[in-house]
C-alpha cells in the first residue's frame, strides 16, 4: 500500500517502498485500484436534496403569508376557499421545483463534461482517460499545458517546469528532476522529483509514476477552501433581483393601499385581507428568477449541441455584447489538417501528391516524377522530419492510419513514410538522447539522437526566418558551404512565394556535436546549424468559416486573425475567407514590440490579421481592444494563453487542442475548435437575452393589468372584478407556462443583421418599459370594462360579470404572450407557429379555463358560472384591444 509523507515543507524528503513498474498498469490492475483508493476526485460541495429544493418553495414571504392566511381561514369555518388556495399554492410550488431541479441537474451536468483529462500507459498502449478515474500506480504522460492529475514522482523528465503557487504561493516556476530508482525501488524521493495535482505544467515534457490520489494528495488538504467557491449570477440575474426586491416592495405598497381602502369603504376586512394577500401573489413575478435561470439553462444547453461548452453563466449574457471576436488561426479558421505539398532541398522545389492521412503519395518537379533518391540532401531533410518529432502514426493492418500528436508533425511523418523513412526504422539507428521542446517564443524545436556508428546528430525544426538566423552554413547534393547573405535571400524568396500560396513553411536543419553538453541550453544547442530545407503544408479553411466570417461582418462583429504563421501565409488565408483584403490591416509580433501602449492602442482599431505573435501578445490585444470600448472573445490553447484569456470579457479554449490550463482560465470551450461555433454561441447569447426580455415584457404587463385593474376598482369604491381564488388561478395559468414557453422561443430572421447591444443596458432599455406600461393598462382597463359592461346588462349579477372579467383577462394575457414575441414584428411576420411550446402552452391555460368555467365542482369553488354567446363576445372582444393595438403600432 503506498504512504504519503509529511506535505511539500521545504527539504521533505519522501519514502516510498514499492515495486515500480515504469510500463503501467492493466485495465483489471487499474480496476482494483479505483476499488480500493477511489475516484481521483476531492470532496464535492453537497447538493440539495430533491426535498430541500422544493421545500425551498414555500420560504418567499409572500407565500408563507398567504399559507398563514390560509390557516386562519380554516379555523374561521372557509374550509372550500382555504382548500383551494393551498392547493394552488402547492401546485406553484411543484412548478418552480420541477424548473430549479431541471436547471440544477443540467448545470451539473455541464460541469462534469468540462472535467480535465488525462494522458495514462494501459495495457502498454497511451490512452486518454477522465483524470478522476487516474489511480496509484498508474503511469501519467505529461506535456507543457497540462494541470497534473494527481501526485507522482517523474521517472521520466525533458526540461520540465511546474507552478507550484497553488501549494507553495511562489509565483516562479520549479525545474523538476526524475526520482532515483534502484532495484525497482524508488530512493530518496525529493520535492523536486515530484509534481503535485492541479498544478500547471509550463514547460517541457516527461513520465510520472502516480503515488496519491484524491483527497490522499496535497490539493486534498486544501480542498475544503476550494468548497466555497460558488457560483456567480449574471449581472443581469442580479439587477433583477434587485428590481424584483423593488417589485415587491411596490405591490406590498399598493395592496395595503386597496386593503385600507376597501376596508374604509365598508368592504368586509377578511375579504379585503385576502384580496390584497391574493393580488400581492399575482402582482409579484416570482417566478422571474426561475424562468430567466431556466432560459440561461437552456441556452446552455442550446450551445453545447452547437459545440460550445459554457463553464461560466455570466458568459452566455456576455456573448450578447461581443463585438470582437479574436480567433487563432491554425484549427480554427481552418481544419488543421495539414499534408506536405512542396518541398525545398538541393535548390529545387518538389511536389508532393496525396492528401491528409493517405501514405501514398508521388514526387515530381514541373508534374514529371522524381526519384527521391536523386537529391543528396533529401535523405537527411527526411530523417530530421521523423526524428524532430513527438507525433506518432499508428498504421493497422486494416482501416484508417491513425495519427497521434501535433498535426503539423503528423504531416511530417506522412510525407516521410510516402519516402519510405518510418520512426520504427529509423529507431533502430538512432537512439534518443535529449530535447528541447518547441515553445512559441523560439518558434523551435531540437532532438539529440546518438546514431549507430557512434556520432551525435542535433535535428531541428521550426519558423524558416527564426532558423536561418541560427545557421551558418548549409547543404546542396551533400555539400556543406557557409551560409552567404545571397543564399539567404532566396531562402526567403522561396519561404515568401510557398507562404503567399496559403501555405505553411517550415525549415529543418542539423548540426554534428562531438559530446552530449550536461545541459540543454537552446542558445548553445541551437546555434552554428547547417541548414537542409523547407517543407511546405496546405491547411484549408474550415467549411463554412467564410459564410460565418460573413455573418460577423453583418451583426456588427469584427473577426480578427491571431497567426504564429508568416505575414504572407496569413494575409492569403484571411483573404480567402474575407477576414481582410489589404496588408495594411495586418501587423507582426516584431512590428507590435516597438509600439508603446498608447500607440498600439490608436492602431489596433484597423487592424485584423496579427502574424507572427506568441502567446504574450494576446494579453496586449485584449487590453488595447478594450480600452477602445471593446467586447472582446479571445481564442487560445496554450499555457500562455491563460492571461489573455482571463483578461479578454469571453475566453474561448480549444476543446481538442487546449491545455488544461486554457481551458481553466476560459469562461467558454469550443468542443470542436471551430470559429463557426463561436458564431454560433453568439447568436445563442443574443437569442438568450431577447427571450428574457420578452418573459419580463410578458409577466410584468400581465401583473400590471391586474394589479391596475383590482386597485382602481377598489379606489373607484366599485365591487371587486375579481375574487381572491380567482387571481391566484390567474396567476397559474399565466405566469407559469406561458412564461417559461417564451424563454425557449426561436430566433428572430433578423437577430445577427443587429449591432451588438451596449454592456450597460438597462433592463427596460430600447422602449421595453412603455411597452410594459402601454399593455398593463390596455389589459387592466379592458377586463374592468368587461366586468362593468356585463354588471350593466346583465342588472348586477356578480358573479356573471366576474366570470367575464376572469375569462377576460386570462384570454388578454394568453393572447400578450403570443404579440411578446418580438418587439419590432407582428405576430403573423415572427410566424404564429414558429414557436410550438407557447401555443401549447397557451392552449393548456386556456382549457385550464374552460375547466373552471364549465366543471360543476370546480364552479362551487371558484365561483364562476357557464357563459352564454352574448357574454363570449364581450370577452372575445375586450381580450383582444390589447393584442389588435399592440400590432396595428408595429405595422
Amino acid at each position: 500500500m503506498l504512504k504519503t509523507n509529511k506535505g511539500i515543507e521545504k527539504d521533505d524528503i519522501y519514502f516510498f517502498n514499492v515495486n515500480v513498474d515504469i510500463n503501467g498498469l492493466s485495465d483489471m490492475e487499474a480496476e482494483a485500484r479505483l476499488r480500493q483508493f477511489g475516484t481521483n476526485e476531492l470532496k464535492k460541495k453537497k447538493r440539495k436534496t430533491a426535498i430541500e429544493i422544493f421545500l425551498s418553495q414555500f420560504t418567499d414571504f409572500i407565500v408563507l403569508v398567504l399559507i398563514a392566511a390560509t390557516v386562519i381561514s380554516f379555523f374561521l369555518g372557509e374550509i372550500i376557499d382555504a382548500s383551494a388556495i393551498l392547493i394552488i399554492v402547492v401546485i406553484n410550488a411543484v412548478f418552480g421545483f420541477i424548473q430549479e431541479y431541471r436547471t440544477e441537474r443540467s448545470l451539473e451536468a455541464l460541469k462534469e463534461m468540462s472535467a480535465p483529462s488525462a494522458h495514462v500507459i494501459r495495457n502498454g498502449k497511451i490512452m486518454e482517460i477522465s483524470a478522476s478515474m487516474v489511480v496509484p500506480q498508474d503511469v501519467i504522460l505529461i506535456k507543457a499545458g497540462d494541470v497534473v492529475p494527481a501526485d507522482a514522482a517523474l521517472i521520466e523528465a525533458n526540461n520540465i517546469t511546474v507552478n507550484e503557487s497553488l501549494l507553495t504561493g511562489e509565483s516562479l516556476p520549479v525545474h523538476k528532476s526524475t526520482v532515483k530508482i534502484s532495484g525497482g525501488m524508488f530512493i530518496d524521493i525529493k520535492k523536486e522529483n515530484m509534481v503535485y495535482m492541479g498544478c500547471p505544467v509550463v514547460n517541457g515534457n516527461g513520465k510520472a509514476y502516480v503515488l496519491a490520489t484524491g483527497m490522499n494528495t496535497e490539493m486534498g488538504k486544501i480542498a475544503d477552501m476550494l468548497q466555497d467557491i460558488k457560483d456567480d449570477s449574471t449581472p443581469l440575474q442580479k439587477r433583477l433581483d434587485r428590481i424584483g426586491k423593488e417589485l415587491v416592495g411596490i405591490s406590498l405598497g399598493i395592496c395595503l393601499i386597496m386593503i385600507i381602502l376597501g376596508i374604509l369603504y365598508g368592504q368586509s376586512t377578511y375579504n379585503m385581507f385576502f384580496a390584497g394577500i391574493s393580488l400581492a401573489v399575482a402582482a409579484i413575478p416570482e417566478g422571474l428568477p426561475a424562468i430567466v435561470t431556466v432560459s440561461l439553462a437552456i441556452g446552455v444547453q442550446n450551445m453545447l449541441k452547437r459545440n460550445a461548452l459554457v463553464r461560466r453563466l455570466p458568459a452566455v449574457e456576455t456573448l450578447g455584447c461581443t463585438n470582437v471576436i479574436c480567433s487563432d488561426k491554425t484549427g480554427t479558421l481552418t481544419e488543421n489538417k495539414m499534408t506536405v505539398k512542396k518541398i525545398f532541398v538541393d535548390n529545387k522545389i518538389i511536389d508532393v501528391s496525396g492528401i491528409g492521412f493517405n501514405l501514398q503519395g508521388n514526387f515530381s518537379i514541373s508534374g514529371k516524377k522524381a526519384n527521391i533518391r536523386s537529391f543528396p540532401t533529401m535523405d537527411l531533410l527526411l530523417k530530421t522530419a521523423v526524428l524532430c518529432n513527438k507525433s506518432e502514426l499508428r498504421i493497422p493492418k486494416k482501416g484508417n492510419v491513425e495519427a497521434v500528436g501535433d498535426p503539423t508533425e503528423t504531416a511530417l511523418l506522412v510525407v516521410a513514410h510516402k519516402a519510405g523513412y518510418t520512426s520504427k526504422n529509423l529507431l533502430t539507428m538512432f537512439k534518443p538522447v535529449g530535447e528541447i521542446p518547441f515553445d512559441s517564443d523560439r518558434k523551435l524545436m531540437s532532438t539529440i539522437f546518438r546514431s549507430s556508428n557512434g556520432d551525435i546528430y542535433i535535428f531541428v525544426k521550426g519558423a524558416p526566418d527564426r532558423l536561418i538566423e541560427l545557421c551558418s552554413s548549409y547543404q546542396v547534393e551533400n555539400k556543406v558551404m557557409p551560409l552567404s547573405l545571397t543564399y539567404k535571400r532566396m531562402i526567403t524568396s522561396v519561404n515568401n512565394e510557398m507562404a503567399g500560396s496559403a501555405m505553411r513553411v517550415l525549415g529543418l536543419a542539423y548540426k554534428k556535436i562531438n559530446f552530449i553538453p550536461r545541459e540543454l541550453k537552446p542558445s548553445e544547442i541551437e546555434s552554428s546549424l547547417t541548414f537542409l530545407g523547407l517543407m511546405a503544408m496546405v491547411d484549408p479553411p474550415r467549411t463554412g468559416v467564410t459564410e460565418s466570417v460573413l455573418s460577423c461582418k453583418r451583426a456588427g462583429i469584427i473577426p480578427v486573425m491571431i497567426t504564429g504563421d508568416h505575414r504572407i501565409t496569413a494575409m492569403a488565408i484571411a483573404k480567402e475567407i474575407g477576414i481582410c483584403n489589404n496588408t495594411n490591416e495586418s501587423i507582426t509580433g516584431e512590428e507590435l514590440d516597438k509600439l508603446s501602449d498608447k500607440e498600439f492602442e490608436k492602431k489596433v482599431k484597423n487592424i485584423r490579421v496579427f502574424a507572427r505573435v506568441n502567446p504574450g501578445h494576446k494579453l496586449r490585444i485584449v487590453r488595447a481592444l478594450k480600452k477602445n470600448g471593446y467586447i472582446v472573445a479571445m481564442t487560445g490553447d496554450g499555457v500562455n494563453d491563460a492571461p489573455a484569456l482571463k483578461e479578454a470579457d469571453i475566453g474561448i479554449a480549444m476543446g481538442k487542442s487546449g491545455t488544461e490550463v486554457a481551458k481553466e482560465a476560459a469562461s467558454m470551450i469550443l468542443l470542436d475548435d471551430n470559429f463557426t461555433s463561436i458564431v454560433k454561441a453568439i447568436m445563442e447569447g443574443r437569442i438568450i437575452y431577447d427571450n428574457i426580455r420578452k418573459s419580463i415584457r410578458y409577466l410584468l404587463s400581465c401583473n400590471l393589468g391586474e394589479m391596475l385593474m383590482m386597485f382602481v376598482a377598489t379606489a373607484i369604491n366599485m365591487t371587486l372584478p375579481l375574487i381572491p381564488l380567482q387571481i391566484l388561478w390567474i396567476n397559474l395559468v399565466t405566469d407559469g407556462l406561458p412564461a417559461l414557453a417564451l424563454g425557449m422561443d426561436p430566433p428572430e430572421p433578423d437577430i445577427m443583421e443587429k449591432p451588438p447591444r451596449p454592456t450597460n443596458e438597462g433592463i427596460f432599455s430600447r422602449g421595453l418599459g412603455p411597452h410594459i406600461l402601454f399593455s398593463g393598462l390596455i389589459i387592466g382597463a379592458s377586463s374592468l370594462t368587461a366586468f362593468s359592461l356585463t354588471q350593466y346588462l346583465s342588472n348586477g349579477n356578480v358573479e356573471l360579470s366576474r366570470t367575464v372579467s376572469f375569462a377576460t383577462l386570462i384570454i388578454a394575457e394568453l393572447l400578450n404572450a403570443l404579440e411578446c414575441r418580438s418587439e419590432a414584428h407582428t405576430i403573423f411576420e415572427a410566424g404564429l407557429f414558429k414557436n410550438i411550446y407557447l401555443i401549447l402552452a397557451c392552449l393548456s391555460s386556456f382549457i385550464l379555463l374552460l375547466i373552471v368555467l364549465y366543471i360543476p365542482p370546480l364552479r362551487l369553488i371558484f365561483k364562476t358560472t357557464p357563459l352564454n354567446l352574448d357574454s363570449w363576445a364581450i370577452v372575445i372582444v375586450f381580450s383582444t384591444i390589447e393584442f389588435a393595438l399592440n400590432n396595428i403600432f408595429k405595422k
